[in-house]
């Protein structure tokens, strides 16, 4: 093992990382909440600023993908569909099925310059983590308790809101509803044969409440869809705490485009049309399972510098004066004092740790287990 590779294992990197993203947070949340002010007189001068605030705290995390765990990711697509990235409105449909998904669709939104105005239709209870729920809010992400009858209004609403939205989004969806997992999987065919739909080997069935929805509010603002299928190499399941240890993994994500046009007006043909795309995408998890691939052409585009050093930014304005006031701690001899910033470490490892178990799949909702539930 190098050295390099050696100190990205030490829990006081580790922490360090976490007081700069934890800290920066607060500080980008507090101007956010500054911002507000300026809604009545300029919303989309608001807004854009909020997309550059959000980027240099979701540009930490991927940052940690790109420069810390050098964790590549591979397109297999077309050209024309490359062409178009970060140059039009579009929703993302993205399996379910690794803890650090999201990172790698994040890493995608900073090469093609969106990663500040990527949105998501986003389970309530992540608006109240701190840090993420706080910066998610002020982006105006539509959050839903996941119970139509009670979301309805709230995400037409949120959905509408976004029909001028000055700078080009990604607005992500999980069609799946919650992480894949065996029980889960079980369950949700369990489902799909009681409703007559076909089964599938390497997805949930998708939810078609959401999709229909987005698409019907959003004609007009979005220009297409994107399928998007991940898997990693070397069948690995990666997590987050192995992104922080400085595992490399290789990221395969097969992207097709279609125009919004192409997707039926009305909603029960709309769910019919997600149907067989999971169809089509359980067929490429079954094609990269046997050899290894995605069918396409395949495109690695660049990591660009700017998470790298918006990170370090953040690090030398806050470990500076961190680092003097841990001398002073320990200069001043006071038991009492040492003690309480020990206490201090101690929590704040603690925070962080409940920050990253967010991702974590078996620390994820029971949702998607209710049906059979009732069963029982």
């Amino acid at each position: 093992m190098g050295l390099l590779a050696f100190l990205k294992t030490q829990f006081v990197l580790h922490l360090l990382v976490g007081f700069v993203f934890v800290v920066s947070g607060l500080v980008i949340n507090f101007v956010q909440l500054c911002t507000l002010a300026l809604w009545p007189v300029s919303k989309q001068l608001y807004r854009r600023l909020n997309c550059r605030l959000a980027y240099s705290l979701w540009s930490q995390l991927v940052m940690l993908l790109e420069w810390w765990s050098c964790t590549e990711c591979t397109l297999f697509t077309d050209q024309a569909t490359v062409e178009r990235f970060g140059k039009e409105h579009a929703v993302i449909i993205l399996n379910h099925n690794f803890e650090i998904d999201f990172l790698c669709g994040w890493t995608m939104c900073e090469r093609f310059g969106v990663l500040g105005s990527s949105k998501v239709l986003a389970k309530k209870e992540l608006l109240y983590v701190p840090l993420i729920g706080w910066t998610w809010y002020f982006l105006e992400i539509v959050f839903c308790k996941r119970k139509w009858e009670e979301d309805r209004d709230t995400v037409v609403e949120g959905l509408r809101r976004l029909s001028d939205y000055p700078e080009y989004m990604w607005f992500l969806l999980y069609c799946e509803g919650t992480r894949f997992t065996e029980t889960k999987h079980r369950v949700s065919m369990e489902v799909a044969a009681a409703k007559g739909l076909p089964v599938l080997k390497y997805h949930l069935l998708p939810r078609t409440k959401g999709f229909t929805t987005a698409v019907k509010c959003l004609r007009g603002t979005v220009a297409a869809v994107y399928d998007v299928t991940l898997n990693f190499r070397g069948n690995k399941n990666p997590s987050l705490l192995g992104i922080l240890y400085g595992k490399k993994y290789e990221a395969d994500m097969c992207v097709r485009r279609f125009p919004l046009e192409d997707i039926p007006l009305d909603e029960k043909g709309a769910a019919q049309w997600l149907h067989k795309l999971y169809q089509e995408k359980d067929a490429l998890q079954e094609i990269y399972n046997q050899k290894g691939v995605f069918p396409g052409e395949q495109f690695k585009p660049a990591r660009r510098p700017w998470t790298l050093l918006n990170f370090l930014s953040w690090a030398t304005i806050l470990l500076s004066p961190l680092f003097s006031f841990v001398l002073g701690v320990f200069a001043s001899g006071s038991p009492l004092l040492i003690l309480t910033f020990l206490g201090f470490v101690g929590a704040a490892s603690f925070g962080v740790r409940r920050l990253i178990g967010v991702t974590e799949i078996e620390k994820g909702s029971s949702y998607g287990n209710q049906e059979f539930k009732k069963k029982e």
